[in-house]
């Protein structure tokens, strides 16, 4: 899933356009066909008015595995009553925490594993192949993943050429979230299209009084989001692909430069809701509230589309009129656009796991899914007009019309000790050099003994 600077630069430029447009117009107005388990099919029944088959699973109960709470669990859980509507299986659902390797691990250590589990990180994926922990894709859900899945996003879930997973739900991580009334207040009309001109417009709605930007830093996972953002824009993809393999350390300057540059907004207690003290004590659904709640909300939160699922359950604001987006800004020559995705894997060999990866994978599981906001499908063949909103729908539209040409969240991509640990490797190095942006080299140190570390444990 890797291209040539120039495809990656055009198919990037193109997909930022169509969201930049969108934003504007807003704000003016594979595998292996090995079956694994069970096939996920026969036996079933369709409904009238649906693209897929699910078998009857009466009498059977199960248990599915992930990391969201709220809004986010809310919203997924209306996927799963679907599920039971057609197969009458019962399913349970079970937070993960933010440690879900490290869950998923001593639950399959201890013999019950779920029966369906979301790994928020592509590395995380490889490590349970690598230890037999996944079971393949049957046929029937591998048939769906084909026929609406793009190849990029098929090889994602898949290891050493067999299918074992499906990224049922991605992230376009390339945000800026922003409090029209702030802006207004401030005088600002037009949204900033550079680095220059964001930190410039920070100090503009500081000087009149808002908080600039949230930081949710007590989440590790949001400071890497933006580190990659960063990194991307002004690096480059290949040195991007680069670092995300540790084919080059922590400690080259272009790494130097990118931490450099995150100073510039992290080194400035004034352009910081809280400060750093305060982003460092902030999660990441305070910070999205903060910024739209309250009688000095924050005028900007970094982070993805799943944002709007915080401000639909938090807050009072209405995306699209009091809350409107806008790209990333450019650091080098282009807008970064970050990937992000959580993939649906089976860890038992059952019939109701497969069926259920057959409906994450189907065109109708996407489309209950989009209806309740706070989340963006890969899915090429859905429905696009489900998603509730239009700023939602441009989104979407954007990372859908990248194709294969995407580059995926760096630190998902690592192994989960250095990029998806709380409280170690890349999230705490990141959160020590928010507490002191001064000290670059320090962080740089820091980060290559984490990363050589995990990447040397494999």
């Amino acid at each position: 899933m890797r291209s040539t600077s120039s495809t990656y630069r055009t198919r990037m430029a193109t997909a930022t356009a169509a969201l930049l447009a969108g934003a504007l117009a807003l704000t003016a107005c594979g595998g292996d066909d090995d079956d694994g388990g069970g096939d996920g099919g026969g036996g079933g029944t369709e409904t009238a008015g649906t693209s897929v088959t699910l078998p009857k699973l009466d009498g059977q109960t199960l248990e599915v595995a992930a990391v969201w709470t709220g809004a986010e669990q809310e919203n997924f859980t209306k996927v799963l009553d679907e599920f039971t509507k057609r197969t009458g299986a019962k399913v349970k659902f079970v937070p993960t925490g933010n440690n879900t390797s490290t869950f998923l691990g001593a639950k399959i250590d201890g013999g019950q594993p779920p029966d369906v589990a979301f790994l928020p990180q592509v590395g995380v994926l490889h490590q349970f192949a690598e230890k037999n922990w996944l079971k393949p894709l049957g046929a029937e859900a591998k048939a769906q993943l084909d026929k609406n899945f793009s190849q990029g996003w098929r090889d994602l879930g898949a290891v050493d050429g067999k299918q074992y997973g499906v990224y049922a739900k991605a992230a376009n991580k390339s945000l800026i979230w922003y409090n029209t009334a702030a802006f207004e207040a401030a005088g600002i009309t037009e949204t900033p299209k550079t680095w220059k001109e964001f930190i410039s417009t920070a100090q503009t709605l500081s000087d009149a009084g808002s908080p600039a930007v949230s930081i949710g830093g007590a989440d590790g996972w949001t400071l890497t989001d933006w580190f990659e953002n960063v990194y991307l824009s002004q690096a480059g993809p290949e040195k991007y692909d680069q670092l995300a393999k540790h084919e080059i350390k922590w400690t080259d300057p272009s790494v130097k430069q990118a931490l450099t540059t995150l100073a510039e907004l992290w080194g400035k207690d004034e352009l910081l809701a809280g400060g750093r003290k305060g982003a460092l004590d902030t999660e990441f659904p305070k910070s999205v509230t903060q910024a739209f709640t309250g009688d000095t909300p924050a005028a900007m939160v970094f982070e993805g589309d799943f944002v709007t699922a915080n401000i639909n359950a938090d807050t009072k604001a209405k995306v699209g009129t009091d809350a409107k987006v806008f790209p990333f800004p450019a650091v080098g020559s282009d807008s970064p656009v970050v990937s992000g995705g959580d993939v649906a894997v089976a860890l038992k060999d059952s019939k109701g796991a497969q069926a259920l990866l057959t409906f994450l994978a189907s065109t109708d599981g996407a489309e209950v899914w989009a209806a309740q906001g706070g989340i963006l499908s890969p899915n090429k063949e859905m429905d696009q007009s489900t998603y509730k909103d239009d700023v939602t729908r441009q989104i979407a539209k954007a990372l859908i019309d990248a194709g294969d040409d995407f580059r995926f969240d760096m630190s998902d991509q690592a192994p989960a000790a250095f990029g998806g640990t709380q409280g170690t490797g890349e999230w705490k190095d990141l959160q020590d050099f928010l507490a002191d942006p001064s000290d670059v080299a320090g962080a740089q140190r820091k980060l290559e003994a984490s990363a050589a570390k995990a990447y040397g444990a494999g």
